[in-house]
């Protein structure tokens, strides 16, 4: 049986040709992926919350207006009431799973109550649902050219402006204008 070659802790870069509005430009981090399929967060979608707001839904609030104005990012379109927090490792969680060294997706409502009070993770994004791939559909995705593929950079997650990402990423990979590539894949 042939060994499923993991694509956690890489970005998927949608092609220019991506018609799929969900991710047409998009930058997509891969927290996870085995042979049940995929599960990722976009993090170059920004949604119409703040942190404030989420944290209001919640009945928690912060006198912090660095975590209220903290911009909240549109993961994906599954569960789009679900929020996920991408951040370094730091603090000790209820539901955290770690993804690299230096990269952990938390789900549990500890987290938020750190972040509200000042005692979060120092580097952090929040998004609110999430992209999910079937068994073998990102793999198919991936033959079909849709996506590009790099390893995910910490810098890139938490410092490169959101609008830039897209560019940024691609760059990653010593592509300097995304609009010259084609819409085709070759296979030998």
């Amino acid at each position: 049986m042939r060994q499923l070659a993991t694509l956690s802790n890489q970005l998927l870069i949608a092609m220019p040709a991506m018609r799929d509005p969900n991710f047409a430009r998009g930058v997509t981090f891969l927290c996870q992926h085995n042979e049940e399929g995929a599960m990722g967060l976009m993090v170059n979608r920004l949604s119409e919350y703040r942190l404030g707001d989420v944290l209001a839904q919640m009945n928690l609030s912060t006198e912090l207006p660095e975590v209220n104005d903290a911009p909240v990012l549109i993961g994906g379109p599954v569960q789009p009431e679900r929020g996920f927090v991408l951040h370094v490792p730091a603090g000790n969680w209820e539901s955290s799973f770690r993804i690299s060294d230096r990269i952990c997706v938390t789900t549990s409502r500890d987290i938020l109550i750190a972040m509200a009070e000042g005692r979060g993770p120092d580097r952090a994004v929040v998004a609110l649902g999430y992209a999910g791939w079937s068994p073998g559909q990102l793999e198919q995705e991936l033959r079909d050219n849709a996506w590009l593929t790099v390893p995910a950079q910490e810098g890139l997650l938490f410092d490169t402006p959101l609008d830039t990402r897209w560019e940024a990423a691609a760059a990653l990979l010593g592509v300097s204008n995304m609009a010259q590539l084609t819409d085709y894949a070759g296979h030998a």
